[in-house]
């Protein structure tokens, strides 16, 4: 493979005139050659062929799941927030070692006897970062410095509290009548390249670093989504069967990939997720693979670097992601000034896969082209680009409750 970088990715690409010309692969059409025949073709040859793809040249195969989950309510509160709220904090043993990382889980939930369909997303500086709720335990797993965060040395402060609040508007969530279900993603796995000695890798290699094809950090922090997800679905306040993975930048990318290991997911729902993501590798716009592989060493498996400045190789790309997903409901939100993030990349993902959500006859992306700026489709495959830059905001929210009004509750 090539390892110099060519003379058009010198700079970053941000002109739609500079993008190379690419070939996106049919998901449709299966590896032997063949049109896929009917839905049964499709979950039996065609999807598992586009999954293993994914699995041994990008994200990496993950282990199966413990036999057994382990938990512990830790806190239980039906006063939160005034007392319009039920709070839950549960700790998750995430491997049979005791000794193993522990996923602690925050649940807010309505007041109402009936179970409720929850958004379930990830987060970047622990549960205690969402809000100002002094009850909210810190957390104590590794974190990234932030001063402004509260984060000093790599560990937390009470300044913490709150300091990624405006990302979550846990009122408005709930008054609209889903339950939101956080965890630390460095709980799962830290951060950082430190060749997978820290987190949940070593609990399953014996302490040896990954194959070229075995799980990288986002395969990891996915997993571990499905192990809280294994949480809630024996919850009886939650409706386990409408649980929906979201998540932000590379937490989009996990929301996604743990959405196409885990069909229990009932939506899934990526924001601002980029390269590796939504968008599709081979328009190499914004963040390239090569850039995010050299930047990120540990999201991806190391096969992935064999298509650093080489996309135009890769077996898949990301439309095909999203296809895995299908026919369940799947938004991809992108925001304008977002440019290392590719929204039309974006969204040429998303109409790339609505032919595999027309096949398997549910609705696709209604839309051909583009849509303007605030401007939502939220049709069963949707899309969402609106004005800003790189961050969830209140509005974001407004339209994946509206999205999962239409294609999740009471369905």
């Amino acid at each position: 493979m090539s390892s110099a970088l060519p003379a058009q990715q010198d700079k970053v690409i941000y002109d739609e005139a500079d993008v190379p010309g690419y070939f996106l692969q049919d998901p449709l059409l299966k590896g032997d050659g063949h049109d896929v025949k009917d839905a049964e073709d499709w979950e039996k040859v065609r999807r598992p062929e586009i999954f293993k793809l994914f699995e041994d040249m990008v994200y990496g195969k993950a282990p199966p799941a413990p036999e057994k989950i382990h938990f512990k309510v830790k806190e239980s509160s039906d006063e939160a927030y005034d007392g319009k709220a039920k709070r839950r904090q549960v700790a998750i043993q995430l491997t049979d070692d005791p000794d193993g990382p522990v996923l602690n889980l925050l649940i807010y939930l309505p007041k109402t006897d009936q179970p409720v369909p929850t958004f379930l997303a990830l987060n970047f500086y622990g549960n205690a970062s969402i809000n100002n709720d002094p009850a909210v335990f810190l957390p104590t797993s590794w974190l990234r410095d932030n001063k402004e965060k509260g984060v000093e040395n790599h560990k937390a402060t009470e300044k913490l509290r709150g300091s990624s609040s405006s990302r979550w508007p846990v009122e408005m969530i709930l008054d609209k009548g889903y339950g939101l279900a956080t965890a630390y993603y460095g709980d799962i796995d830290p951060d950082f390249d430190d060749g997978f000695e820290n987190g949940i890798h070593p609990f399953f290699s014996g302490g040896a670093k990954p194959k070229p094809s075995e799980w990288g950090s986002i395969a990891a922090w996915a997993w571990g989504m499905s192990r809280a997800l294994d949480y809630l679905q024996q919850d009886k306040e939650v409706d386990g069967s409408k649980v929906i993975s979201m998540g932000h930048s590379r937490l989009g990318k996990t929301a996604l990939w743990a959405g196409a290991t885990d069909s229990r997911f009932a939506a899934v729902i990526s924001n601002n997720s980029g390269c590796g993501g939504a968008a599709l590798s081979k328009r190499a716009f914004g963040e390239t693979v090569k850039r995010i592989n050299t930047n990120f060493p540990h999201w991806f498996c190391d096969n992935f670097t064999q298509y650093n400045d080489w996309e135009k190789a890769l077996p898949v790309d990301q439309h095909e992601l999203i296809a895995l997903i299908a026919p369940r409901p799947c938004l991809v939100c992108s925001a304008e000034e977002d440019r290392w993030a590719d929204p039309r990349g974006e969204f040429l993902s998303a109409k790339h896969a609505s032919p595999v959500y027309e096949f398997l006859g549910v609705e696709g992306l209604k839309a051909d082209e583009m849509p303007a700026v605030d401007q939502p489709v939220l049709s069963r495959l949707g899309y969402v680009i609106r004005a800003g830059g790189h961050d969830v905001k209140p509005i974001d929210w407004q339209r994946y409750m509206e999205f999962a009004d239409a294609h999740v509750r009471g369905k």
